[in-house]
Order: C-alpha cells, then structure tokens, then sequence
C-alpha cells in the first residue's frame, strides 16, 4: 500500500471517529497542476466565465463534445427526459416517479436559454401554461408543482417555490437573448408571475413565495411551508438578476434578498461538513424531523453556491472556506465512493431515502457533480480530483439497475455547463449606435 493510501485511510478513521473534522487540519493532496486559484472577480463584472476544464488540462475540443453528448443524452437520445408533444409544446418527466416537475420544466428551460436552444425552450414554455399555470382564483400565474404528462392532470395544484424562482429567470433571460417579438413575450409572462406574487396576500392560504418578513425563499407559498425553507432553493445570484431585470418596483428587496440567502447558507451549512439539511428554519438549523438530515435536495447547494461565485463573487472568502470544508470532508470518504446521504454532522443517517424503488447509499451521478461544480471556487490542489471525477463520470445505470437520467443527469448537464464556462448571465444585447 502506498504512502497516498496509507493517508486517506488514516484521514477516513478520523472521521469515522468523529463524525466530522475541522477541514484546515486535512492537508492538500499534490497534483502536478498545482493548487487551484479561484478568479478573484465575478462575471457579472468581468464579463468572463472560467472554464475549469480547459486549466484542468482537457482539450476544448473534447470539453465542446462532453457538453453536446450531456444535452443528447437528455433532450434527444433514447433516455432522453424531454418529450416533445404535437407542433408546439414539450415537457421534461421525472421519469422515475412517472410525473413532469415545475424543478424538470424550469430546469430544461434554463438549459435551453443558456445553450440558446429557442425552439426547446418555448416548446416547454407553452405546455408549462397550459398544463401547469393556474389561469385564475387565489393561485393565479403560480404553478401545479407535479402534473401527469400522459393526461395533463395535476397531482398537487400547490406551488414548490424553486419552480417559480427558476421560471421568472429563465424567462427573464430568454427576453434578454431573444428579445420580445418572436411569439412569445418572455418579459410579460416573467413579470406575470411575479406581480402575481405580490399580489398574494393570503387569501384562500395562498402567499409570496419570498417570506416577507425574513426575505427568504420559502419551502412553499402556502400553510406551514411558507414558514420555512429549503436550502437548496437559496439561489442569491438568482435574485441579483431579479433585480437587475425584472424592473418591478422591487430591486431594493431583491438584492437583500440575495445578501440574505448568502448569510442564510453560512448558518445552514454545517460548520464542520459543510453539508446541509433538506428543510431549515429561516435561522439555518435543521427543521425537525425526516428532512433534516442530508439528502437528494441538498446536492444543489454546492452548484448553487459555486454560481453565485462565479457571477457575483460577493462573499469570497466565505465560499472559498466552503469549498474546502465540503471537499475535504468527501475526499476523506473516498474520492470514488463518498455516499450521497448523511446526517448534517457527517455521521451515517438512520433512514436511508428512497428513489425509484430502490433505497440504498449510492456514489450518486448528481452529487459528483455538483460537488465538482464547487471547484470553480476552490483553493487546493484536490479540487482538481473532483473536476476529474465529473469528467471520468458517465450517465448510465448503476449495477444494480437504477437509472436516473432525470435529476442525476440534469445536476451533471447543469455541472458541465459551469465548468465549461456555458452557465452565464444573459445580458441584453447592446443597443446598435
């Protein structure tokens, strides 16, 4: 056994005795590329976008082939998540739990405005109002959050408020890119729902999907939910965008809203792990209860921290120390075998979720990628193992027949696009002189 091994096994029975560690104690691996050194400016500023692949040393012409093999596999191949119905319209499913998702709709939306896919995107556009909007009563221009693809039913009319978060900055960005006068008005239908938001003053239960009083993304517009949330849905850059275009009236409050979020995170995420619960009170502690371990929902935190820092790079130094705490703590559980659930400490969770009738720990594809995402803000050498790992990694089942194109696929299509330099702001274009 080699001196490397020797020392990831000894680092791995320091968590294993402890449950967590504290990250600056765990030394940096070498790697002949030498120690990662994030940007020190964000996007939105630079008008730049690293792309991580190409320092890690791959060809661009390899990573361009990466990205369009990622996109067919999911919107085209014969797994793909994206259907497309009659001339006009398309939905992504859920394909495991047999449902289209506000999270899937949003999602193949944003990927479509980035990879400035038009057709895709208003296809998807037009059988989210027809199948998913509410066109009337206390949820108006809100969204069903599950609807059966085959029928068009709605399993749930309620809202799951990351749906409506990702729908008014896709859209907002589609207005940037495509402009307003191609069939659909992109800005209009943004601002519907978001005047509909703050419209909703609690009759028939129905509220913001921002908690007014905390200035926080809730779990959902309604009942208790509208009094807790979710930590995967903070997404600060997000609301920085809301400000920039959405001209509502609300810019102000938006970007407190983005400060907030990003406060919010530090509380949340776990002091020595890094990882976070599912569901959270608005102080960052764990909402009592199944969803207060770590779990599928919290894979996004990484890829949404890591946008943020790439975009706006607001709270560097903050996000740096993340990126470490969380690399660290999964490369001490093996950089080819870390699970995908635990409790927020790092110790094993005792109810172990499920997905698609199988309930096991898993290496997960969505987690390896996300986790590789946060690279974009690392500052050691083994940050480069984990833009490795999403690299070598493949969308394909796993031994024992679990296959999820649908949210382990969207998580690495999404990580691709970051570490690509293919997630971006979309700024209008510049007006002719």
């Amino acid at each position: 056994m080699n001196k490397a091994m020797y020392l990831l096994m000894f680092v791995t029975l320091c968590y294993a005795a402890t449950g967590a560690s504290d990250p600056n104690r765990i030394q940096d691996v070498s790697d002949p590329r030498g120690t990662m050194k994030p940007w020190d400016k964000g996007a939105w500023e630079t008008g730049k976008y690293r792309n991580v692949f190409l320092e890690a040393g791959y060809k661009q012409q390899d990573i361009d082939a990466k990205l369009a093999k990622a996109y067919h596999d999911l919107f085209e191949g014969p797994n793909r998540v994206y259907f497309e119905v009659g001339d006009d319209m398309a939905y992504v499913s859920d394909i495991k739990n047999r449902d289209a998702r506000t999270e899937g709709l949003s999602y193949g939306m944003m990927v479509a405005v980035q990879l400035n896919k038009k057709e895709v995107f208003d296809r998807l556009w037009r059988w989210t109002v027809k199948y998913m909007q509410h066109q009337e009563g206390p949820r108006e221009a809100y969204f069903a959050w599950s609807v059966d693809p085959k029928t068009g039913r709605q399993n749930s009319p309620g809202s799951a408020s990351d749906g409506e978060l990702y729908f008014v900055t896709a859209l907002l960005f589609a207005s940037n890119r495509w402009g307003n006068d191609t069939g659909i008005d992109y800005y209009a239908q943004a601002r519907r729902i978001l005047d509909a938001m703050w419209s909703k003053d609690g009759t028939g239960g129905i509220r913001n999907i921002i908690n007014t009083e905390h200035k926080m993304i809730t779990f959902v517009p309604e009942g208790r939910g509208y009094n807790w949330t979710d930590p995967s849905y903070h997404v600060p850059a997000f609301f920085e965008i809301w400000a920039e275009y959405a001209k509502d009236g609300h810019e102000a409050f938006y970007r407190e809203c983005a400060e907030i979020s990003r406060q919010f995170l530090h509380k949340a995420c776990h002091p020595q792990t890094g990882l976070t619960p599912d569901y959270a009170n608005f102080d960052g502690t764990p909402l009592p209860g199944r969803m207060s371990a770590f779990g599928f929902d919290s894979w996004r935190v990484p890829m949404n921290i890591a946008m943020d820092y790439s975009w706006y790079a607001k709270d560097k130094a903050w996000q740096q120390e993340y990126c470490r705490r969380i690399q660290n703590f999964l490369f001490a559980r093996g950089m080819d075998t870390f699970e995908d659930q635990f409790n927020v400490d790092g110790t094993a969770r005792e109810n172990i979720m499920g997905a698609g009738g199988y309930r096991t720990l898993r290496h997960s594809l969505g987690w390896v990628s996300t986790t590789a995402a946060a690279s974009i803000m690392g500052t050691q050498a083994k940050s480069w193992k984990f833009v490795d790992a999403i690299w070598n990694a493949k969308l394909e089942p796993y031994k024992d027949g679990y296959f999820d194109p649908y949210y382990d696929g969207l998580l690495y299509l999404f990580s691709l696009m970051h570490l690509s330099g293919n997630y971006q702001i979309i700024k209008p274009a510049p007006m002719e002189p």
